[in-house]
């Protein structure tokens, strides 16, 4: 079989810098491979899985190639424009040698040359020049090309950061390491605020616009696991032959059994980010309400306010400013605080509590007070129904009357007061947020079902496994990429950053690094519109 070969390097390969016309002769010689390796496997009894697997190679080869050739001619461009001194932003370069790099590309690993302009500057420490071909190009300082680098950080926030470099490499011929995936995921998650701020609203959006606000914990480190992650690392005893095995073995004898959790104590160490969903709804002629358009999701681990404050922009953002004689529904689950915000923030809008959370607060009631199925069952109905047709009032009534039947002394009895008096306290302060027969007349929403699957989609699936200790900071670069990607904007968020750090490159003059190893701090509050 033909064999086609291209720049594939290692960081510390040599390889001799070429000009534009052995590149562009190259490139021939290599399409003519192609052909002859299509006919010299046609010809031969060759399965098609051999020949393509072969031909991916050949093409990768050539995409090598064409990129070295397009780097070549791009430097011939860039250098055709300098000069031998340059005076940018007061500072003085001047023209120095050209160095080679190896730059991952999703073709593989090229090499490259480009001019380096040498910083003038006298007594200075650590006053470094820069690349023109690097800035021109928008190229970063990670080695990495953005797009590359992009896809990686997509895979990461959509399945764990070994996962996301393993599928990577199924597809190209060099992924970057676990390590550059979790700081470009925290180097693109400081992006992530700005983008939100920025992007404009959707196009087409209906008359009636629906917020849903709920809250998720996401299992976090505590302070002595950081302290055990940070600090100097234990050097392994290997046992008897080495092994992970025997390792485990003297693990296991030197220390003791941890006794078990206490009622009460919580082993996921859980810190809440609150979860926001916002769509429209379209009245048609016949007075229905379709939908939902524009779906939107965001996700946030700082306060309860932050995701408000965010719903009440974007809200204003969408048309929807305050005093607007639009319609405007907020729902959440009975959370005070978010109701406290939501009547601030929100005060003329449609305020609901889900009514799944009502009926499981019934059902808690009914399995206090009935211990035959048949009688719970007809019990709660009766409550569901009477919750249907704005009739809460009567089921706080049936919760009193219940609570002050049951005995003061004997055995459970002060534990099914307690109970059924928090329930009816719970209904009867949300008494107002639970007219759901009107609101079903007016076809509005009286459950938060988005928002929980927007939960299981952004933080289930991908922050809440066994064994995951986060930081809130490193989460939340993960949720919000997650968010940019669950509402198809990863495309628009990638061109973004990119033009925001090409053109940050050509003011400053150098190459900017995407990668982060520290995170951004949460959100802070801010005035709302």
């Amino acid at each position: 079989m033909a064999i086609i070969s291209g720049s594939r390097l290692g960081r510390n390969d040599q390889e001799r810098r070429r000009t534009p016309k052995e590149l562009r002769d190259e490139v021939v010689r290599q399409c003519a491979g192609l052909v002859a390796l299509a006919e010299e496997c046609g010809r031969a009894e060759t399965s098609f899985t051999v020949f393509e697997v072969g031909l991916a190679d050949a093409l990768f080869a050539l995409a090598r190639t064409i990129v070295v050739l397009f780097l070549a001619l791009a430097e011939e461009r860039v250098t055709a424009t300098l000069t031998d001194d340059l005076v940018r932003d007061g500072q003085r370069f001047r023209r120095d040698r050209v160095l080679p790099r190896a730059l991952m590309t999703r073709f593989g690993i090229v090499r490259y040359w480009r001019t380096y302009m040498r910083s003038c500057a006298v007594g200075a420490t650590r006053r470094h020049g820069f690349h023109p071909l690097d800035v021109s190009l928008g190229l970063l300082a990670d080695r990495i090309t953005p797009s590359l680098l992009a896809l990686a950080v997509r895979l990461a926030a959509r399945m764990s950061f070994a996962e996301a470099r393993d599928v990577l490499g199924w597809f190209v011929p060099s992924v970057p390491s676990v390590e550059v995936i979790q700081a470009a995921t925290l180097g693109y998650g400081r992006y992530a605020p700005e983008w939100f701020e920025r992007a404009p609203a959707p196009e087409n959006d209906g008359q009636v616009l629906i917020a849903q606000l709920d809250s998720k914990g996401a299992p976090t480190a505590t302070e002595s696991e950081l302290a055990a992650r940070r600090g100097k690392r234990k050097k392994k005893r290997g046992g008897k032959s080495g092994s992970a095995r025997h390792r485990g073995r003297q693990k296991r004898e030197r220390f003791t059994r941890k006794a078990r959790r206490l009622p009460g104590d919580k082993s996921k160490n859980a810190k809440m980010a609150t979860v926001l969903v916002m769509y429209t709804l379209h009245r048609t002629r016949a007075g229905y309400l379709n939908g939902p358009l524009n779906k939107r999701v965001y996700g946030s681990f700082a306060c309860k306010r932050h995701a408000v404050e965010f719903a009440r922009r974007e809200a204003t953002k969408r048309g929807f400013p305050p005093g607007t004689r639009k319609q405007v529904q907020v729902l959440t689950d009975g959370d005070e605080a978010l109701q406290l915000y939501t009547r601030e923030l929100f005060p003329d809008a449609i305020h609901t509590v889900d009514i799944i959370h009502v009926v499981e607060k019934v059902w808690s009631a009914g399995h206090c007070l009935f211990k035959k199925r048949g009688e719970r069952e007809e019990w709660v109905e009766a409550q569901k129904t009477a919750l249907y047709e704005n009739r809460t009032a009567d089921i706080v009534a049936e919760l009193r009357r219940r609570h002050d039947a049951v005995a003061r002394s004997g055995p459970g009895t002060a534990t099914k007061r307690e109970t059924l008096d928090e329930i009816a306290t719970y209904i009867e302060k949300r008494i107002d947020r639970t007219n759901y027969g009107a609101l079903m007349d007016r076809d509005l929403e009286v459950g938060t079902g988005a928002v929980e699957g927007a939960i299981r989609a952004l933080m289930c699936r991908r922050m809440d496994y066994g064994s995951m200790r986060w930081i809130k900071e490193r989460a939340e670069a993960v949720l919000q990429l997650r968010c940019i990607d669950t509402n198809g904007d990863w495309d628009a968020f990638v061109k973004f950053v990119h033009a925001k750090t090409r053109a940050r490159g050509e003011v400053e003059g150098k190459r900017i690094r995407l990668q982060q190893r520290t995170p951004q701090a949460l959100p802070t509050l801010q005035e709302a519109a």
